[in-house]
């Protein structure tokens, strides 16, 4: 018979523990507690986490299914659907932020060096959201549509790892292009955007912080042609131009050049219309 530690056990023990105590101290995590600590919350949802638990009751129900291991498994308080339901309504939701933050700080350079496919030397960050449905009878809040509720979640990932280096949680209703206001752009990196995100005013100030973007046009956007540049053949590749935006408006917004690519998707045949203020990538 096996007497070493729980699997469950030794993934924990590489969570640095003192950084979460000072995220719980700074925000004064555990007071007025009784018996079921932010640690023990902090297990919880990491056990529903990495064993694909999908309610409270199917996570009381699996760790209360063997007592006599929860003390080696790290918990020290008592495991009950309601308890956790009141910890995770009442505590606040800033220990955890921060406590991600630390576990992305700790992620991030074990990726440093992971290839991403394509000879470029910067760090290239995806942007999207997904909409996560709500029962509008328990979350009257998160009113959606007229009979349904639901939340946003808006996540930047940094594609070595991958790894999620920011995520913020929104109203249903809030438009996608909004959360561009929120991020400090990273100098030199590049953020890949669908046309959800194209805003010529947002995209300068990205522009101006010294970061790149690639993202697709939508019909509709009027630009000028400046110089067209030679492509190689045998590619998908069909045109490469510097532009600038059309309209007056626009260029009050967006004042500098772009480049606009029109690619050829190999699968549908699709055309594919890109735009990026990066004008050194080889074509």
């Amino acid at each position: 018979m096996y007497h070493g530690k729980l699997v469950f056990a030794q993934i924990m023990e590489h969570w640095p523990a003192h950084e979460f105590q000072k995220c719980v101290t700074r925000y004064n995590g555990n007071y007025k507690t009784r018996g079921f600590s932010c640690h023990d919350q902090f297990l919880c949802m990491s056990f529903a986490q990495l064993t694909f638990r999908e309610s409270l009751r199917d996570i009381e129900i699996g760790l209360r299914s063997v007592p006599d291991k929860l003390y080696h498994l790290g918990f020290r308080g008592h495991i009950a659907r309601s308890t956790v339901a009141d910890a995770n309504e009442t505590r606040d939701w800033r220990i955890y932020a921060d406590f991600a933050q630390v576990l992305i700080g700790i992620a991030r350079p074990m990726y440093a060096t992971e290839p991403l496919g394509i000879d470029l030397n910067a760090t290239v960050y995806a942007l999207d959201s997904t909409t996560i449905d709500l029962c509008l009878a328990v979350f009257p809040w998160a009113r959606f549509r007229q009979k349904k509720a639901a939340v946003k979640m808006h996540t930047l990932l940094d594609l070595r790892g991958p790894i999620p280096t920011f995520i913020q949680v929104s109203d249903g209703k809030r438009a996608d292009v909004n959360v561009l206001d929120d991020i400090a752009f990273e100098p030199g990196a590049f953020y890949i955007m669908d046309r959800a995100y194209l805003d010529f005013g947002r995209l300068h100030a990205l522009h101006r912080a010294g970061a790149f973007f690639v993202t697709r046009t939508k019909a509709g956007v009027i630009l000028k042609r400046r110089y067209s540049h030679a492509v190689p053949a045998a590619t998908g590749l069909r045109s490469d131009q510097t532009v600038v935006v059309g309209t007056v408006g626009s260029v009050k917004r967006y004042p500098d050049t772009l480049r606009r690519i029109r690619f050829i998707d190999p699968v549908k045949g699709t055309p594919l219309i890109f735009l990026t203020n990066n004008f050194e990538i080889a074509r």
